[in-house]
């Protein structure tokens, strides 16, 4: 096992919740913040860094599992792996959870597209950064 990148794991989380707040703003204006409940200064989204901190980490041992040198001649492994959790792990349990207080199939598909481009783009990172 090769040394988990803590940089780019930082860097990933940070730039899952820019996809967020860009996401729920000017992107798709959905009238519902990135966290429901909390003011709008930066600390209100410190839950959300903390939670994505969390999957990008894990993300991170998961590529130093794989090792730097598997990475360098498969280079989609990195969006096959972030992908594959966001859609097998993450996707399926937020939707239950979505539908359970209510959101409606179009609201929930917009949820779910943010949670896929956001780990993608967390993968990214980890690309850019091997």
């Amino acid at each position: 096992m090769g040394p988990v990148n803590w940089l780019a794991v930082v860097l990933a989380a940070f730039l899952a919740v820019a996809v967020g707040i860009v996401w729920h703003g000017p992107l798709f204006r959905s009238g519902r913040p990135l966290l429901e409940g909390e003011g709008a200064g930066p600390r209100s989204y410190l839950p959300s860094i903390v939670v994505m901190l969390i999957g990008s980490a894990m993300l991170g041992h998961n590529f130093a599992r794989i090792g730097a040198e598997t990475l360098a001649a498969k280079p989609w492994l990195y969006f096959m792996q972030s992908g594959g959790v966001a859609i097998a792990f993450v996707m399926p349990a937020l939707w239950l959870a979505y539908a359970r207080f209510g959101l409606t199939g179009r609201q929930r598909a917009l949820e779910l597209a943010y949670t896929l481009i956001a780990w993608l783009a967390m993968g990214a990172v980890f690309w850019i950064m091997a």
